[in-house]
């Protein structure tokens, strides 16, 4: 039988939050959204944007 304090930090988190910190590490630009309903989480949900590099219109 295992014990609190044999237990891992990653093993003692909710399954949800490892998947929000994998989204978060791969992601360079955008929006990790979390969806509560009941308080518990029910969604997770990914935006990326990709960044072009900046370009000054010639006319200005």
């Amino acid at each position: 039988m295992s014990t609190p304090s044999s237990l891992s930090p990653e093993s003692a988190l909710p399954a949800w939050l490892a998947i929000v910190r994998q989204k978060v590490e791969s992601l360079r630009y955008g929006v990790v959204q979390i969806v509560v309903h009941d308080g518990q989480v029910t969604q997770i949900e990914r935006t990326e944007k990709t960044r072009l590099p900046g370009q000054r219109d010639p006319a200005e």
